[in-house]
Formats: C-alpha cells, sequence, structure tokens
C-alpha cells in the first residue's frame, strides 16, 4: 500500500520545479509561558538540522507565529537572529486575532527587524503568513472547541492581508509571497472563499488526530490527510487578489501535520510515540521534498509538557522519540508500505 497522495495531487499544490522548504513550527514561548531566547532558538534550529535517520532533504526552514519577542510590544523575536546564524529559512508569521492595534505592533517589529539586519534576515524569508487558524476559531466548530479563543471573519482577514502586503511594499520583502495558514476544513468552505482569492500561498494544517467526527485511528492517517490535501488544492485557485490572477492555481504550503507522542485519545486516534512514527512514515516522508512542509513539531515539552504532546524530541533536545528514516517499513496490516507518493 502506498501513499495516498497521487503526484497528480502534490504538484498541483505547489507552483513550479523548486527546491522546497522542510522544517518546522516553532513557538514564541515555553509551556510555562516563559520566554524564548535566541538561545533557545538556536538549539532547536541546529537539532531540527541534525536530526538522527531523519531524510536527507534535511530540516532547515521555521515557520513563526508571531514577528514579537514574547513579553514585549514591538521588539522583533529573537528568533530571527538564531535563524541567521543557522542559516534557517523563515515563513514569518503575523498574529491577527488580537486585533488591529496587535497587527500594527507585528508590523512595526517586522519593519524594525529589516532595518536592523537587512539582507542577512530577508533573504531568508520565504513567506508572510498572515494570521493562523483564524477562520477555524471563529467557526461553529472552533468555538465549540474553545469558546474563549478570538478567531476572524474573512472580510476581516483580507483586509489584514492586504494591510501586509502594502507595508512589505518597497521594502526588501516586497515580492515575498503573502499567504494565511488554516485548516483544510476552512479553507474549503465556500464563505472563505474571497480569502483564497486575497492570498499569493494556501498555507494548510491538516490532523487526523482531531478528526473525531470519523474513524481516525492512525492506520487512516494516510487517507485522511489525502482527503484533506486533495479537498485543498481543489479550492486553490486564482481570483483577483495576490500575485494568483484570476483562475490560476495557488500554491498549497502544507503548514502543520503531525501525530501526539502522548496525550489523551481522540475516538479511535491513540497518543504514542509508535503511532507518531506511522504518521510520520505514512504522511510525512511522502511530502518530503515534494512539497514545502513545517511538520509540528520539533519540540513542545520545554519547561513542560503540553497535552497532548506532538513533539519528536524531548526537553533536552536529545535523541528523537521515534526512527525518522523513510526507507520501506512492514506496516501494521502486514503490508510493504514505502513513504514516496506515486
Amino acid at each position: 500500500m502506498r501513499i495516498t497522495l497521487s503526484l497528480a495531487v502534490l504538484t498541483a499544490a505547489v507552483s513550479s520545479a523548486r527546491a522546497f522548504h522542510q522544517g518546522f513550527n516553532y513557538g514564541a514561548f515555553f509551556t510555562d509561558n516563559s520566554p524564548k531566547m535566541q538561545s533557545d532558538f538556536e538549539a532547536e534550529f541546529k537539532t531540527a538540522q541534525n536530526l538522527e535517520g531523519a531524510p536527507a532533504t534535511g530540516f532547515n526552514s521555521a515557520r513563526l507565529y508571531t514577528m514579537i519577542q514574547w513579553g514585549t510590544a514591538t521588539a522583533p523575536i529573537s528568533a530571527i537572529p538564531a535563524a541567521i546564524a543557522t542559516n534557517t529559512t523563515l515563513l514569518l508569521g503575523i498574529w491577527c486575532s488580537a486585533g488591529a492595534s496587535a497587527v500594527t505592533n507585528e508590523l512595526a517589529a517586522l519593519q524594525t527587524a529589516i532595518a536592523t539586519h537587512g539582507p542577512a534576515f530577508t533573504d531568508l524569508v520565504v513567506g508572510i503568513a498572515v494570521g493562523s487558524e483564524d477562520l477555524y476559531r471563529a467557526s461553529p466548530t472552533g468555538r465549540a472547541h474553545d469558546p474563549s479563543a478570538a478567531g476572524l471573519g474573512a472580510d476581516v482577514l483580507v483586509g489584514y492581508i492586504n494591510q501586509v502586503r502594502e507595508a512589505v511594499r518597497g521594502t526588501p520583502l516586497g515580492g515575498v509571497p503573502v499567504g494565511h495558514v488554516d485548516t483544510w476544513s476552512e479553507w474549503v468552505m465556500p464563505g472563505n472563499r474571497r480569502v483564497v482569492e486575497a492570498v499569493d500561498f494556501v498555507g494548510m494544517d491538516a490532523y487526523s488526530y482531531w478528526e473525531g467526527g470519523v474513524v481516525n485511528g492512525v492506520e487512516e492517517g494516510r487517507l485522511l490527510f489525502g482527503q484533506a490535501m486533495e479537498s485543498t488544492v481543489g479550492v486553490a485557485v486564482g481570483g483577483k487578489g495576490g500575485k494568483g490572477g484570476e483562475g490560476r492555481r495557488k500554491p498549497v504550503w502544507v503548514t502543520e501535520t503531525g501525530f501526539p507522542v502522548s496525550g489523551k485519545t481522540v475516538n479511535e486516534a491513540v497518543p504514542s510515540a509508535e503511532n507518531a512514527r506511522r504518521f510520520w512514515r505514512d504522511v510525512g516522508c511522502g511530502l518530503f521534498g515534494k512539497v514545502d512542509v513545517w511538520w509540528y513539531t520539533l519540540r513542545d515539552a520545554g519547561k513542560g509538557t503540553p497535552e497532548p504532546s506532538f513533539g519528536i524530541v524531548g526537553e533536552g533536545l536529545g535523541k528523537p522519540l521515534f526512527d525518522l528514516s523513510c526507507g520501506e517499513a512492514k506496516g501494521t496490516d502486514g503490508d510493504d508500505e514505502a513513504c514516496d507518493a506515486e
């Protein structure tokens, strides 16, 4: 049995033949709410670049959620000098759900980073993601999951996307793709079509673990992810906004996916290192080197362990918690399951 994603779907997800960005998501603070400093980010970036047993394509890109150093108003996040020191490319994040003044502060931090670090910073930037799962948090499903979490509607989000695009116009980041990250289930909603039209890339988050309304055991991870990817690629077409142009396909970047090593069971999805390994093999190995992907996550157990925990390494940034190789492996159903896409 080979990965559900067809080569046609993978090809449609990208804009051209080129080297793909491959890395992890990085939060601005630890589990205990203390800020990550430059040395913390450097340690994580170096760990990602030297993971034992990982695919030769390597993990040298970082997706950030905010431009602001945790605990400050407008100081640029210390991940930026860490990325410069380790030659790590960056998918920048602008946190939007805190409102207009927060977006203004995010852009102030971005402008400061450009002025402070110049090309050493801007040459590493592969894209700017305006918001992260804002549409999901504003949706009925998101509100049912966490009524206190702030989200945004499509019209407000498009306004922020245009604001960010205007803010970087005429700067060294003026030609960088501007997009948005959200769950696959929100990208396919007709009411969010205007967001697709406004972006240069579609950042897709997809977790079979959280698909509690369907059969979602880890053995279904490949199928569920393939369906999510195919559905998202199917709606990622053109519009008048951004650089896509009417009718042109927008590239789909896999901005979050993964499987927890510990935590609560969601329907039939049971967190464990063994199951995280299977999801990595069944889904990740079919993506690496073929599309832009930022896995969730390298480490989330820092100064405490979240519930659930998706990190592939522990708090001490030591050896991976499971085998990261992408050679052929024997599946639990007895079939040989390769990790490449057909």
